[in-house]
């Protein structure tokens, strides 16, 4: 069992064995703070690694030892997404906060201005819903209740060595691989939560919005970008492929099927559940499991006479 300890400090992998729970291995993560995304097999030139994400770093580390074998440097500065396998390659695709295709605010005045409710100068844990600091939580760097000048300064320099991309890697590689083996990298369309999905020699993101991208997965070069569903609101929920057809779940509750390949996504039905989705759906035998956030759903043709 392969257990992700990115956290806000001392941030590991480990691994355990699976029968008696007992510590096979623990190798420590330095300078990855936390993040969501999940640990992934990957049989790479003869080797099995464990490949996992974190802030700006993707790391392969060696199944049997937890010894770190490769890394590829300038990914997005938090990540929330998990890799990918497909055409013998990995594929990584990451956005977050503070570059050049968000608004968020970079500089202490515009970010003081922008949160500091209370005009006290200060911007306080109380000054937030519960909701909004579960997000903002993570630019207290020091914990104390309070996003300081200070605080702000230090995610920047994490930022400044960040890259929002998809990126394409290719097996075979030791070491810093990050101008050997990633084989094209792609700025557009990036999905903040949902895991990139390779389907039928395509890469697919959704994005916040509901704006749905599809790349060439040997070439990086897109069929189309940022497409429109009509199904707007965030995206939590991975899109999901099986017979041809792409599903993709907004947090708002709505459910689009696309026809997988094309130049333009061509939707094939929508479905409003009426309450919030985070879940991906599950893909089971000619069944799909969708849970909203009060029912499970079992989707497909009934057996019932």
């Amino acid at each position: 069992m392969i257990v992700n300890r990115d956290q806000d400090f001392n941030s590991s992998l480990l691994a355990l064995n699976l029968e008696t729970g007992m510590l096979l291995w623990e190798t420590p993560r330095p300078g990855i703070t936390g993040g969501f995304g999940t640990p992934i097999l990957w049989r790479n030139g003869g080797a099995d690694e464990v490949v996992m994400p974190g802030s700006v770093r993707l790391k392969g580390y060696d199944l049997g030892t937890g010894v770190e074998r490769w890394m590829v440097e300038g990914v997005a500065s938090f990540v929330c997404t998990t890799p990918v396998l497909g055409d013998n390659q990995l594929y990584f695709a990451a956005w977050s906060q503070g570059k050049a295709d968000s608004s968020f605010p970079t500089d202490w005045p515009s970010f003081l201005k922008q949160n500091d409710k209370n005009g006290d100068g200060k911007i306080l844990r109380s000054e937030f819903d519960p909701v909004e600091w579960d997000y903002m939580r993570g630019l207290d760097q020091d914990r104390d209740g309070e996003i300081s000048e200070a605080d702000l300064a230090a995610i920047m320099k994490t930022a400044a060595k960040a890259a929002n991309s998809l990126i394409a890697v290719r097996p075979g590689g030791t070491g810093d691989i990050s101008r050997t083996h990633v084989a094209w990298t792609y700025d557009r369309g990036l999905p903040y939560v949902p895991s990139p999905l390779y389907y039928e020699g395509r890469i697919y993101l959704i994005k916040d919005g509901g704006m749905l991208s599809s790349i060439d997965a040997k070439s990086g070069k897109p069929f189309y970008t940022q497409e429109r569903l009509d199904a707007g609101g965030g995206y939590y929920a991975s899109p999901v492929a099986a017979d041809g057809r792409i599903y993709v779940v907004s947090v708002p509750g709505k459910l689009t099927v696309v026809r997988a390949g094309g130049e333009a996504p061509q939707i094939l039905h929508q479905a409003e559940f009426g309450e919030r989705i985070f879940a991906t759906p599950a893909l089971v035998g000619d069944k799909i499991y969708l849970r909203t956030q009060t029912r499970l759903y079992a989707l497909g043709e009934s057996s019932r006479p």
